[in-house]
């Protein structure tokens, strides 16, 4: 199994899946996890969604562990640089994934039990009807957090499908 972790230029992401199609006579596994969130934007909520790695890509091809190879695809358009120590890091590669899958919900999109926060004292909504609003964790109740946004005091649940990130 090879898998190898590449900084991408996004805007140039369709050439780059162009450019390993037509090298290695099909398309790689390509495992990129993205979050949904909802934001206002001129007083409208807009669903939008985000790459939680930015710019790099996780993906598995047969051909990628030919060295050879490797080195021909280093000039592919839209890629910036494979990071080196992927064949060494196969095994947290994997976990990496499979912890992906295990929190994604049936559309493909990361679940808020992705993120730990056993350490934060704030955050912000990214979704739902607090949407923007920012908030103080009181409490950390194991799967709920107790938190107060503004001067209400209210519990959420760490699995709902309210997404917060810590600021």
């Amino acid at each position: 199994i090879m898998w190898i972790i590449l900084k991408y230029k996004k805007k140039e992401f369709n050439f780059l899946k162009k450019d390993f199609r037509k090298t290695l006579g099909d398309l790689p596994i390509i495992f990129k996890p993205k979050i949904k969130y909802e934001k206002f934007i001129r007083n409208k909520l807009h669903l939008l969604e985000k790459d939680i790695l930015g710019d790099y890509l996780i993906c598995y091809h047969k051909k990628f562990q030919d060295v050879n190879m490797l080195a021909i695809l280093k000039n592919l358009r839209g890629l910036k640089y494979f990071l080196s120590n992927s064949k060494i890091n196969q095994k947290e590669i994997i976990s990496f994934i499979e912890y992906c899958k295990k929190n994604q919900d049936s559309k493909g999109y990361i679940k808020q039990t992705f993120f730990d926060f056993s350490t934060v004292k704030k955050g912000i909504f990214l979704s739902g009807p607090f949407t923007n609003m920012l908030f103080s964790i009181i409490e950390n109740q194991g799967p709920k957090l107790r938190v107060l946004i503004g001067k209400v005091t209210t519990t959420i649940t760490k699995n709902s499908n309210y997404l917060f990130c810590p600021v």
